[in-house]
C-alpha cells in the first residue's frame, strides 16, 4: 500500500480533527471567562493547553458547607437567640441592642455579598458583558442594604413617623460616606485616573439625582408616592440607556486595555441559591437593623437622623468600601464607577421605592439637623469630589486626604450640635 504523504489533505484533516477533539476533552471539566489583551471577553477551558488545572465547579452541597454560608447562618442564629434573650429581659437592653445592631449590620453586609456574587454568576452564565454587569447588578447589589433599610423603614412609618428620619438620614449619610470617606480612602491609598465619561455622564447624573431628591423632599413637605415613582422611573430610564448604549460604553471601558480574568467556579443552581438566600437574609437583617436602631435612638434620646447618617449610613456603605478598595488594589478602573453608580442608585431607586411604599416626611425633631447640616454637607462633599475629578481627570493622593477630612469635619459638627455647642 502506498504511503500517504505527511502534508496531504487527508493527513491534515485527521490532524485537525484530533486537535479539535483534544481541545473539546480539555475544556469539558469547567468553563470560565477570560479577557484578552484587547479587552475582549472569551470563554476559557477548565484546563489550559499546558495542563494547568483550574478550580473545579462547585455545586449546592459545596455551597452549603462553604465558610460564607456557615458565617451567615451563625449570624442569623445569633440574632434570633439574642433577640429572644432580650425579650425575656435577661440582658441589659441598651447593651444587647448595640450587640444586635452590630450583628444585624454584619449579616446585612455579608448577605449582600452573597447576593452580589450569585447575581454576577448568573449574569456571566447568561453571557452579559462585564461593563453592563458592573453598572447594573453590582451597583444595585452594593446598594441593597440601603434599599432594604429605607424600604423596611417606610413600611413602619404609619406606626412610628420618626423612622422616616432614619430612612432619609441613612440615604444622605450613605452618599456622604461614599463620596468623602470611602472615595478618600481609595484615592489616598492609590491615586486614580478618571475617564471623562465618568464625569460627563455618571457624575452629572449623580449630582442631579441628589438635587432632584432634595427638591422633591422640600416641596410639599414630603416625598410623595408620585415623586417616588418619578425617581424610580428615572433610574429605570438610566439603566435602559446603559443597556442600549452598552457597545459604546464597553469600547470606552476597554480603552484602558485592562487584563481581567474571571472564572465561573459554581453551577447555575448554586448561583440561584446564593441570590435567594442572600436576599432573604438581607431582608431579615434589614428589618432587625431598623427596629433595633429605632429603639436605641429612643432609649439614648438621639435623633433618628443622627443614627441614620452615622451608624446606618456608614454601615450600609461597607460593601462599596470593600469593592472599591479591592478594585483600587488591583488597579482596575471600577473603583470610582462603583461609588458613582451606587450614589445614583441610592437617591433614585432606594428612596423612590421607599416613597412608593409610604410617603417620606422629616419630623420636627430632625428637620433642622437634616436641612442645615446633613444635606448641605452631602452637597459640599459631592461638589468637591466632582471638582477634583475635573482637575486633569485624575485623583491625587492628597485629594483623598482632603475628602476624608471633609467627613471628619462633618462628624465634628454633628457632635457639636448634639452637645449644644452648634445651634441650628
Amino acid at each position: 500500500m502506498r504511503a500517504v504523504p505527511k502534508n496531504s489533505p487527508a493527513n491534515a484533516f485527521r490532524t485537525t480533527m484530533r486537535e479539535q477533539r483534544r481541545f473539546e476533552i480539555l475544556r469539558e471539566p469547567q468553563t470560565g471567562w477570560k479577557k484578552r489583551g484587547n479587552g475582549q471577553e472569551v470563554e476559557v477551558a477548565g484546563r489550559t493547553m499546558e495542563g494547568e488545572e483550574m478550580t473545579p465547579v462547585m455545586g449546592i452541597p459545596q455551597l452549603v458547607l462553604s465558610n460564607t454560608l456557615v458565617l451567615n447562618g451563625a449570624l442569623f442564629l445569633g440574632i434570633v437567640a439574642l433577640h429572644g434573650l432580650v425579650e425575656d429581659n435577661r440582658f441589659d437592653s441598651n447593651s444587647a441592642s448595640i450587640v444586635l445592631l452590630c450583628l444585624a449590620l454584619v449579616l446585612l453586609i455579608k448577605s449582600a455579598d452573597v447576593f452580589i456574587e450569585g447575581a454576577k454568576g448568573l449574569a456571566y452564565r447568561a453571557g452579559l458583558p462585564e461593563v453592563v454587569i458592573g453598572l447594573t447588578i453590582v451597583s444595585i447589589g452594593t446598594s441593597l442594604p440601603e434599599i432594604l433599610v429605607t424600604s423596611t423603614a417606610a413600611a413602619d412609618i404609619p406606626s412610628n413617623p420618626e423612622i422616616a428620619d432614619l430612612a432619609i438620614g441613612g440615604i444622605y449619610g450613605s452618599i456622604l460616606v461614599q463620596i468623602t470617606l470611602i472615595l478618600g480612602v481609595v484615592v489616598a491609598f492609590r491615586g486614580v485616573k478618571i475617564r471623562p465619561s465618568w464625569l460627563k455622564r455618571d457624575g452629572v447624573i449623580m449630582f442631579s439625582s441628589i438635587g432632584l431628591l432634595t427638591l422633591f423632599l422640600f416641596t410639599g413637605g414630603a416625598l410623595s408616592r408620585i415623586e417616588g415613582l418619578i425617581l424610580m422611573s428615572l433610574y429605570i430610564g438610566y439603566v435602559y440607556w446603559l443597556l442600549s448604549h452598552r457597545e459604546e460604553i464597553l469600547e470606552d471601558e476597554l480603552s484602558g486595555n485592562e487584563h481581567v480574568e474571571r472564572r465561573l467556579n459554581r453551577t447555575t443552581a448554586s448561583y440561584a441559591v446564593m441570590v435567594t438566600l442572600g436576599l432573604l437574609l438581607a431582608l431579615f437583617s434589614a428589618h432587625h437593623l431598623v427596629n433595633v436602631a429605632s429603639g436605641l435612638a429612643y432609649s439614648l434620646n438621639v435623633p433618628h437622623a443622627v443614627i441614620g447618617t452615622t451608624v446606618s449610613g456608614l454601615g450600609t456603605s461597607l460593601p462599596e468600601l470593600a469593592i472599591a478598595f479591592m478594585a483600587a488594589k488591583r488597579s482596575e478602573g471600577v473603583a470610582i464607577g462603583t461609588l458613582i453608580g451606587s450614589n445614583i442608585t441610592d437617591p433614585l431607586l432606594s428612596v423612590g421605592l421607599a416613597a412608593v411604599i409610604y410617603p417620606l416626611a422629616l419630623t420636627t425633631s430632625s428637620y433642622a439637623l437634616t436641612t442645615y447640616l446633613i444635606i448641605p454637607a452631602t452637597f459640599v462633599g459631592t461638589g468637591v469630589a466632582l471638582l477634583m475629578m475635573r482637575s486633569q481627570y485624575e485623583f491625587k493622593r492628597w485629594e483623598g486626604v482632603v475628602l476624608i477630612l471633609i467627613y471628619v469635619v462633618f462628624l465634628a459638627l454633628l457632635l457639636a450640635e448634639r452637645q449644644g455647642v452648634l445651634v441650628l
